[in-house]
């Protein structure tokens, strides 16, 4: 038995709500460090103050996806519970956010944010392989891309607008600027329609459909009892290495936010003992066990896109970061948050951000599915890698702000290959039962590189190029040149060319 076919509509109600969390999303990424900045931050201490969004989507999605699989509240559902939640949650936090007084109430805020954002965009993920034949996902995930790419124009650029319209787009020392605060509301309020649009237009499919759309989908018991048999060695190694960094930590000075990676390190090894001890026992019904047993047990495709996806999102994770600073200091001569200059480069690089968010909605429903079906999906996002780091490493030869929207183009177009082709390849070898689980073990591999970047980079730049914030651009085009080698060995195991 298989699932009956969306029509256009039913495409777009299913994928609406990203439209929203993107825009919170975008906010987020595009004044995060002007906030902080603007609040007295100095730049070498952004990425340790940034942590708090890869945290929250380490501990938060796993836990979600999981949850999210096994839930069923009758009209409401298995997924919708969770974008509800998480959107009234996240349109709080954007309302306060621009309230900040101080930094670390800022950074708490944004931990809860992303806290927030997560909880709504984890089970949109997999809500696109629940409500889709495998014949639509590549599809299913090109419409979501573009409603991605709309979200983030429209909250990249909301603060160009407001100051277009009057608003003061310069502030005190110490304070946020109108525009940012007015954008935040906006950004709260538009996140909760879209969500809440995609929970009334949509149903979902019970336990009993799915089971019979996915007849062949493994049990729990069998992960469990696979991690029965594992060694506590393993174990023993991930807390040997979080040990390890934070000795590295004291004998070479790296700043104190690399004792966050350490302890997590740690308390992944510690978490993976439990499992197996719970797992020997016989109690195989625990979500410790499972999450650890899955995580564990990843299909090998799943695995080396895991790679392919930790050195794309370490690329994403540094723009996002340093490119206010980068062209602050690079294309408009300014490093004082509290000048008029640094505060219109804040406005560009929201319109360059624009600018790669609208190139990623069109590239997603055009220029995607052409190249899928001549070339294949892995191949297709060998192509989105390989413009990446074009884009990025352009930072470099790029002086006047106008050209920079040429660096914006390729940046868009790998944008829109990151959101949609991993999850089109990987949504159809996945089992029903557990897409939440999957896709929120996937993104571990989102937001660890995100934390590696947020703990290390601030190292890295102080040790190497103190008060240089464009050699980000380098690392973030090298990385992107290894995911494009990883995903060479991906294009081995797979057939092609496949249908869009």
């Amino acid at each position: 038995m298989d699932k009956p076919k969306q029509g256009f509509a039913g495409l777009w109600n299913i994928s609406f709500g990203f439209f929203g969390i993107q825009i919170g999303f975008a906010l987020q990424n595009a004044n995060m460090s002007r906030i902080f900045q603007s609040l007295g931050e100095d730049i070498e201490k952004l990425p340790g103050l940034w942590v708090a969004a890869p945290l929250t989507g380490l501990l938060v999605q796993p836990i979600i996806g999981h949850m999210s699989d096994r839930t069923w509240l009758g009209r409401l559902g298995r997924r919708r519970p969770y974008f509800l939640a998480g959107a009234i949650l996240a349109a709080i936090a954007l309302f306060v956010m621009p309230e900040s007084p101080a930094i670390w109430f800022a950074a708490m805020m944004l931990w809860i944010l992303d806290a927030s954002l997560n909880i709504s965009m984890e089970p949109f993920r997999a809500f696109v392989g629940d409500m889709l034949r495998k014949d639509q996902h590549s599809v299913g995930y090109a419409v979501q891309t573009a409603f991605i790419g709309a979200g983030a124009v429209v909250g990249s650029l909301f603060p160009t607008l407001m100051e277009a319209m009057g608003v003061a787009n310069v502030a005190p020392p110490g304070q946020i600027p109108d525009t940012v605060r007015y954008a935040f509301w906006f950004g709260g309020v538009a996140l909760f329609l879209a969500v809440f649009w995609t929970i009334v237009t949509t149903g979902e499919y019970s336990p009993e459909q799915m089971a019979s759309f996915d007849a062949a989908t493994p049990g729990e018991a069998p992960v469990t009892r696979a991690l029965a048999s594992h060694s506590h060695a393993t174990s023993l190694a991930w807390i040997g290495a979080g040990l390890l960094v934070i000795f590295a930590r004291h004998q070479f000075a790296l700043l104190r936010e690399v004792l966050l990676l350490g302890a997590l390190l740690i308390g992944y090894g510690a978490a993976s003992m439990v499992a197996i001890a719970l797992a020997r026992r016989g109690h195989d019904r625990n979500m410790l066990s499972s999450i650890v047993g899955d995580f564990a047990g990843m299909p090998p495709l799943m695995k080396r896109l895991a790679l392919v996806q930790f050195f794309s999102w370490s690329a994403l994770f540094i723009m996002w970061i340093n490119t206010t600073p980068v062209v602050a200091q690079y294309h408009f001569g300014t490093t004082d948050a509290a000048s008029a200059a640094y505060q219109t480069a804040a406005n560009r690089v929201g319109e360059l951000f624009a600018i790669y968010n609208g190139v990623a909605a069109i590239a997603a429903l055009s220029l995607l599915p052409w190249l899928s079906r001549r070339f294949g999906q892995v191949r297709t996002h060998m192509v989105g890698l390989a413009c990446g780091a074009i884009g990025y490493g352009s930072f470099f030869l790029l002086r006047d702000p106008a050209h920079l929207i040429a660096s914006e183009v390729f940046i868009g177009i790998f944008w829109a290959s990151v959101l949609a082709m991993p999850y089109a390849i990987l949504a159809s070898s996945l089992p029903q039962a557990k897409l939440g689980i999957y896709m929120g073990l996937f993104n571990i591999f989102v937001v660890l590189p995100q934390l590696l970047v947020a703990t290390v980079m601030g190292s890295i730049m102080k040790a190497l190029f103190p008060g240089e914030p464009i050699y980000t651009m380098a690392f973030a085009a090298f990385t992107l040149l290894l995911a494009l080698l990883a995903m060479i060995r991906l294009d081995q195991m797979t057939p092609r060319p496949e249908s869009a």
